[in-house]
């Protein structure tokens, strides 16, 4: 009798075990994953985002199209690795951040029933010592005015601009016809050739994505006129949300314009990649834009 119930308990053991690979076998399992808690105003952060599942489950991989109080600067290509049973899925984004403060990178949800945990960083601006000596702002220190020297200049360059404006004037009377003509811009055909010019130029990193921001900025004030020179990306982002662009576009012109944003101010170093994507999302959107029947 002892020996029957000894071995009920192990063939019951057994089953439980087995029941347990099975189930364990057939779970989804998600992670998300930060390799800094606490960053810098504009510096990188990298997020790893994980999902696994049984071979054959009709499941699809997150979507991320934005995170708030994040830019998104680079996304890698999601990595797949098949097992026996299981398939895992893998994809890095790179991402910074110019607001300062505690932010929660909220869940990134998979399906009704699997989603990640929410990720906590600090975006913080450098830290101040408190230890070393306060510099205040120096005032303005007057400097004793010198004798001019050279006092033959002044009078030299007023003679030149005189004569020049002599020989204009003349030169101006005597072709009105040509004088006469305005040529009109044509604001699509100048995006188009400035983009040419600057896509050779891509040495000076923060001259060439700062070109390209203005070419967009000029066309779209003169093709629609959008107020866009002067105002800061998010309020230009907010102007374009009404020229109807698709929502893939959008989201791309909008990364664009921060990670132009980044270069220029926050010593950014993008990639190869980076410029071809940038100039290639900023010629598009002229290009939708031009060929859109939105007024």
């Amino acid at each position: 009798m002892y020996k029957f119930n000894f071995h009920k308990i192990i063939f019951g053991f057994l089953v439980l075990s087995a029941a347990g690979v099975v189930h364990a076998q057939n779970k989804i399992s998600v992670n998300a994953s930060v390799d800094k808690s606490k960053i810098l105003i504009g510096e990188r952060i990298h997020l790893l985002l994980e999902a696994s599942f049984p071979s054959g489950s009709a499941v699809h991989f997150f979507s991320v199209d934005s995170i708030p109080h994040f830019v998104i600067t680079m996304r890698q290509k999601v990595d797949t690795e098949k097992m026996k049973d299981r398939i895992s899925l893998k994809q890095q984004l790179q991402l910074t951040s110019f607001d300062s403060g505690h932010w929660m990178i909220s869940p990134f949800v998979l399906d009704k029933k699997n989603k990640t945990s929410s990720i906590p960083v600090d975006v913080v601006f450098s830290d101040f010592d408190p230890s070393k000596d306060y510099h205040d702002i120096k005032g303005i220190i007057e400097v004793p005015a010198e004798k001019n020297q050279n006092w033959w200049v002044l009078p030299a360059i007023i003679s030149v601009l005189v004569i020049g404006a002599m020989i204009w004037l003349l030169k101006k009377k005597k072709s009105p016809k040509e004088n006469s003509a305005l040529i009109k811009v044509d604001a699509y055909k100048e995006a188009m050739q400035q983009l040419q010019q600057v896509q050779k130029k891509t040495d000076h990193v923060k001259q060439y994505y700062s070109t390209l921001t203005d070419i967009f900025r000029l066309y779209i004030f003169r093709k629609k006129g959008v107020l866009s020179l002067q105002e800061t990306t998010d309020d230009l982002i907010a102007q374009l949300r009404r020229l109807n662009l698709d929502k893939e576009l959008f989201s791309q012109l909008f990364q664009s314009l921060q990670l132009s944003d980044s270069v220029k101010f926050a010593k950014f170093i993008p990639t190869e990649q980076d410029n071809k994507i940038v100039f290639e999302t900023i010629k598009k959107s002229i290009e939708r834009i031009e060929n859109s029947g939105t007024k």
